[in-house]
């Protein structure tokens, strides 16, 4: 009987699926937020498991009830959307648009003359978003907007420069460091703010707000900032990184 018991106990201990925190973030932070996430396993935390996309899609799978502990996203708007889903959001990460393009440029209205752009969705990806609103301050988004490809996320719109399916693409400064044909032609004033938030009634809710501490901490942020990331505000980081121990619970 003891022997029978110990063998159900083992059995379920095997079975038991390893700890793990659910992260939906901005398809720009996959290669940040990877590094990252060694850094927290290494120090004893979940095992992280990502779903990377672009901020839109990632909302709508919120408000459809997906099992997300954390969502980062790469506007605030975005955020501001499903904010009533949301414990309150921090601004975590800045990060600048560029003009991605093998064509020399020194403004915006270098565009005119190309044949097509490729832009996140302008009407809901927020590299699009941010994308559009700088045409529209540089006066020439009227004349560029029949020449755009509007694109997923800002991946699918750097790809489309790359293969040569778009004659330039606006892009975050950390994605152009990804690009391997093309080159940063323009630097833009368009500032990108990332918050981080834990998902309210979060499955694992005591490890989405360590993550998200360990996120905010100097260790992952020398990370961030590696990756061509810059903190949001000299409050969102902070001065010291402390380990992510477990909950006994």
């Amino acid at each position: 009987m003891r022997r029978l018991l110990a063998l159900v106990l083992l059995a379920a201990s095997c079975a038991r699926a390893p700890r793990e925190l659910d992260v939906a973030a901005a398809i720009s932070l996959k290669e940040a937020l990877t590094d990252v996430a060694r850094g927290w396993e290494a120090r004893g935390g979940e095992r992280v498991v990502f779903n990377f996309a672009g901020s839109n899609v990632l909302a709508r799978q919120i408000e459809a009830g997906a099992p997300i502990d954390v969502f980062l996203s790469a506007d605030e708007r975005t955020i501001e959307s499903i904010r009533a889903l949301l414990q309150p959001p921090v601004p975590l990460l800045a990060n600048t648009l560029v003009v991605v393009s093998n064509r020399p440029m020194t403004s915006l209205r270098d565009l005119l003359p190309l044949g097509r752009v490729a832009i996140g969705d302008p009407s809901a990806v927020p590299a699009g978003v941010y994308a559009r609103q700088a045409l529209q301050r540089a006066g020439v988004w009227a004349a560029i907007e029949p020449k755009i490809i509007p694109c997923e996320n800002v991946r699918a719109a750097l790809a489309a420069v790359e293969s040569g399916g778009a004659d330039a693409a606006i892009v975050y400064a950390t994605d152009a460091r990804l690009a391997k044909r093309t080159r940063v032609a323009l630097q833009l004033d368009e500032q990108a703010v990332y918050p981080i938030a834990v998902v309210k009634g979060a499955k694992h809710a005591e490890a989405a707000r360590r993550f998200v501490d360990y996120c905010r901490s100097a260790e992952a942020m020398r990370v961030f900032i590696a990756r061509g990331f810059r903190p949001a505000s000299s409050k969102s980081a902070d001065t010291t990184s402390t380990p992510p121990a477990r909950s006994r619970s």
